[in-house]
Formats: C-alpha cells, sequence, structure tokens
C-alpha cells in the first residue's frame, strides 16, 4: 500500500517557512485541520528534520539495542510510573487506555499483563526536567550517544512547535504561537522502540502483542518508523476496525493526542492506534515464520506539568458546548501512566 491509495492524509510543509505569508501558511494549517478532524493521523513530509539526520537516529538506535542486555541494565528504566526514562525490557511496559482507581487498579493492571507486549524502549527526556531525570548508559558503553540524542531531542521540539502553530491557526485562533509558552519542551518525550523478532503465531494468536490499542496522552506525537510496517489506527468511519499506516520514507507521522483533543473540544481527534504484525516476514526457524525486527522513533509532545487543559474559545459555540472539564496535564498524566508501568519484585526486575 502506498501513501496515496492509504487512508492517512499527507500533508506538505515545504512552504511552512519564516518568509512565507500569513495566507499561505493559513492553507497549510486548514489542510492539516482537515486531516486530523477526518483521522487524526496524518503523514507530514518537507518537514524540517533531513533524511540525513533521520537516518542517523536509527542507526543510533540499532546501535542501543544490539547492546547485550547487562550493558542496557546500566540505565534501566525506574522503578514505578512516576518517571519515565531509561531502559525498558520486553514485557517491563504494558500499553493501553486503561485507567483505573486506587481500588481496581491493582487488578486492573494485573488483567492487562496476562498478554505482554514484546518490545523494548529507551526513553529520553530534557536535562532541563528535574521531575523526570535522564537515565544515560556511561559514555563507554555507548560513545557519542547522549550528544546525539540530547541534540535531536531539540530539533524534534522544533518540527513539532511548527506543526502546533499550524494547529494554531487552523482552529482559529489569532495566534500561532498559541501554544508555545506551555509548550517549551521540557516535559516532551523521544522514545526509540525495538519489536525484536517472534513467532508470527503468537502475534496472531494473541499470546503476546506488539503493541496494544490506544490513544496518545499529550498534545500531539511525531512517529518515525523504519521500512517494516505494523502501524495501524483504527478505521474513523467503523470502530473496532483497524487500518494500516504504512511506512512513507522521511515523513513524520503525526497523531492528536488527548489533550489537544481536550484542548479543541473535539475538534481535533486522538486516534486509537497499535501495532501488530507486520505485513512481511523476513525469516523462518524451521518451519516457523518469524515476524521482522522494526524500529521507531516516537515523539510524545506535552505542555508543562501545573498547565490547566481547558476548551479553546475557538472551537466552542452553540452547537459546540464545552465538552470537558479544565485538567490539569500532570494530574492526567499520572491517571494513565499508573496503568502502564508496574514495580516489579525484586526477582523480576532484571529480564532473563
Amino acid at each position: 500500500m502506498t501513501a496515496e491509495t492509504a487512508s492517512v492524509p499527507v500533508i506538505d510543509f515545504a512552504g511552512w517557512t519564516s518568509d512565507a505569508s500569513l495566507e499561505q501558511r493559513k492553507a497549510i494549517a486548514h489542510k492539516l485541520i482537515e486531516a486530523c478532524q477526518r483521522v487524526g493521523f496524518v503523514y507530514i513530509i518537507n518537514h524540517n528534520l533531513s533524511p540525513q539526520r533521520l537516518a542517523q537516529a536509527f542507526d543510533w538506535s540499532k546501535k542501543l539495542f544490539d547492546l547485550k542486555v547487562e550493558q542496557k541494565m546500566l540505565a534501566p528504566h525506574p522503578k514505578g510510573f512516576t518517571v519515565h526514562r531509561g531502559y525498558s525490557w520486553p514485557g517491563l511496559e504494558k500499553v493501553s487506555n486503561a485507567m483505573g482507581d486506587e481500588i481496581d487498579k491493582a487488578d486492573l493492571t494485573k488483567n492487562l499483563r496476562l498478554v505482554s507486549d514484546v518490545k523494548e524502549s529507551y526513553e529520553i527526556g530534557s536535562e532541563g526536567n528535574r521531575d523526570q531525570p535522564n537515565q544515560w548508559l556511561p559514555e563507554e558503553v555507548i560513545p557519542g550517544f547522549r550528544h546525539f540524542m540530547t541534540d535531536f531531542y531539540w530539533e524534534c521540539h522544533n518540527t513539532a512547535m511548527s506543526i502546533m502553530s499550524a494547529m494554531a491557526l487552523g482552529v482559529g485562533l489569532e495566534e500561532e504561537n498559541y501554544f508555545v509558552p506551555t509548550h517549551p519542551g521540557h516535559n516532551n518525550q523521544l522514545r526509540l522502540l525495538h519489536y525484536p523478532p517472534v513467532p508470527a503465531a503468537n502475534i496472531e494468536s494473541q499470546t503476546s502483542t506488539r503493541m496494544g490499542a490506544h490513544s496518545d496522552w499529550g498534545s500531539i506525537t511525531m512517529v518515525f518508523q523504519d521500512d517494516c510496517g505494523g502501524l495501524q489506527i483504527e478505521n474513523p468511519t467503523k470502530p473496532g476496525e483497524f487500518i494500516d499506516v504504512p511506512p512513507l520514507k522521511d515523513a513524520v507521522v503525526m497523531n492528536v493526542g488527548d489533550l489537544m483533543m481536550r484542548w479543541s473540544n473535539d475538534t481535533l481527534k486522538s486516534s486509537v492506534h497499535r501495532v501488530t504484525l507486520p505485513p512481511k516476514q523476513d525469516r523462518f526457524t524451521g518451519d516457523e515464520r518469524m515476524t521482522r525486527a522494526r524500529y521507531s522513533i516516537p515523539y510524545f509532545v506535552s505542555p508543562q506539568g501545573p498547565t490547566i487543559v481547558e476548551c479553546l474559545p475557538s472551537c466552542i459555540d452553540e452547537k459546540h458546548p464545552i465538552k470537558y472539564e479544565p485538567i490539569r496535564w500532570n494530574d492526567y498524566m499520572l491517571m494513565r501512566a499508573a496503568m502502564q508501568y508496574e514495580a516489579p519484585p525484586e526477582a523480576a526486575a532484571v529480564p532473563a
């Protein structure tokens, strides 16, 4: 399937430049908003991250995940769900849309984990975020990794703010930089993801998953994919049915997060998505079909923790009354994170 035949629209950002006229920028903004209203996912091409820079990022990600387990475990994800940084080994994280209260949270978390997500990840944030301190591997383990990823983190932020500026214009705000003060970049998250090969039958029988169906928590998410495939979104016209988001080389896949849906009073759609069996297999073990290894790099964009998210005036009228009460970002984030990670017993804290 190509980008032209896929159900996910393609938006060209080549005209989003500092010397572009307001009319030119609004034209791009309106196309973006129309796509986000229909699907919630878009391909963005001609953004300001070069193909060479993206290739370097994937090269570094592969170097990271090629390390031995004991090396990656020199920067383990902290126990619990309040700090989301460092290396998460297969089975540690369980992605879902669940939000349990204190009464049912333990049972719900246990039930969700009966089917584990077969993936590993490494989370990176701003060095200026004291609430989410980075967990870096020692420099001698992977020389140059920290320097590259620190720079790449802020390059992704700049790209994200261009997209959010277009969103601001597209939903009728007079100030295209409306979201900039609440999104200085320190609460974003750069995630390196690796889905190792597993028996295809395990995914087909749902005894294992790649990443379960969920929506993203924050404002927007940008995803860079390799050529493997497997990302799907829920069909906006047929709930429960999923459609492919095939790789489009050097494009960023952007999706609306829960906060942006709340800000826009449901003008923009936060779509449920998942990662499942890729369309191609690369090897057999005897007669057993194995999935391809898959790499992706999501970048999650979120406001500062105390930010109060409430419906934008431009998205409210007689036909569209306010749907959401104001909520503080930190409170919403903790409700979602509490169901995603649990503190493992000491005996199970290190992967086999």
